[in-house]
C-alpha cells in the first residue's frame, strides 16, 4: 500500500522595510498553523532598515529550516520577489501574503480547509464579498481598487471577485505554470496571474476575508508581546510594540 504524501504548505513573503512587523507576522502564522506542515520563505529586497537581521534573529526562536531567508541585492518589483521565491520552495503548495499585517494569518486555517474540500487549484482572499471589507484606507484608495475590481470584471470575466487581492494559496504546479507565462513586474502581476490561471480553466475557489491595516480589537497576547520585545528590543520603540498589540488576535 502507497503511503500518502502529507501537504506542506511553502508561504512566501515578499519584504522591504519591514523590520518593525516580520517577528509578529511571523508569529502569527505559527499561531494560527500548530498542526501544519509549513516554512516561510522571506525573500527581503535589500530593506536598508535591517530586517534580514530580524529575520536572522527568527532563525534562532523557529529554526533556519522554518524560517528561510531569500534575498536580493534591490528591489525588482513585487512578480519577480514571487518568482524568486519560488525557486526554494520544498511544498507542494505554495501561499503568498503581504507582510505589512494586511493579511492576518487567522485566515490561512479557512484557506487550507478551502482547498481540501474543494480540490481548488488555486484559492483566492476575497474582500468584495458579504463579510470581507476593507479597514484603514482612505475614501479613494477604496474607490480605486474597487474601480479597477469592476472594470476587469466587465472586461475580463475571470470568475472571481477580487483580481487585486495578493492574499493567495496555489498548488506549487499551478503556479509554476501560470507565473512562467506572466508578463507584469508589478501589482498588476496579480490581476494578470488570477485571469491567466481562469483562462487556462484552473479550478479557484474564494475565501472571504478582510483586509487592514490596524486590528480593531485589542487582544493582548503575552507570547506575541514576548517575541516582539525580545526580538525588537534595541529597534522598537513603545509606540510600535503596541501598536503590533492591537493586531494580535
Amino acid at each position: 500500500m502507497v503511503k500518502e504524501k502529507k501537504n506542506k504548505y511553502s508561504i512566501i513573503v515578499p519584504t522591504y522595510n519591514e523590520r518593525l512587523n516580520i517577528a509578529l507576522i511571523v508569529y502569527l502564522i505559527f499561531k494560527h498553523l500548530r498542526d501544519v506542515d509549513f516554512e516561510i520563505i522571506i525573500v527581503d529586497d535589500g530593506s536598508p532598515d535591517g530586517t534580514q537581521e530580524v529575520v536572522k534573529q527568527l532563525h534562532q526562536v523557529y529554526g533556519e529550516d522554518r524560517i528561510l531567508l531569500r534575498p536580493r541585492a534591490k528591489k525588482l518589483g513585487l512578480g519577480t520577489a514571487y518568482i524568486h521565491g519560488l525557486k526554494h520552495v520544498s511544498g507542494n503548495f505554495v501561499v503568498i501574503m503581504d507582510a505589512d499585517l494586511s493579511h492576518h494569518p487567522k485566515y490561512l486555517p479557512s484557506f487550507i480547509k478551502k482547498q481540501l474540500e474543494t480540490g481548488a487549484s488555486i484559492v483566492t482572499g476575497t474582500r468584495y464579498v458579504k463579510g470581507g471589507g476593507v479597514h484603514g484606507w482612505n475614501l479613494m484608495r477604496k474607490l480605486t481598487s474597487r474601480g479597477a475590481n469592476v472594470l476587469a470584471q466587465t472586461l475580463l470575466w475571470p470568475g472571481v471577485s477580487d483580481l487585486t487581492g495578493s492574499f493567495r494559496l496555489y498548488k506549487k504546479s499551478v503556479l509554476e505554470d501560470i507565473i512562467s507565462s506572466v508578463v507584469s513586474k508589478g501589482y498588476v502581476f496579480q490581476m494578470e496571474m488570477i485571469v491567466r490561471a481562469s483562462r487556462k480553466g484552473y479550478h479557484i475557489e474564494e475565501v472571504v476575508f478582510y483586509f487592514t491595516l490596524f486590528w480593531f480589537v485589542i487582544k493582548i497576547n503575552m507570547r506575541g508581546l514576548l517575541l516582539c520585545v525580545s526580538v525588537h528590543f534595541t529597534s522598537y520603540n513603545i509606540v510600535t510594540v503596541l501598536a503590533n498589540l492591537i493586531y494580535l488576535s
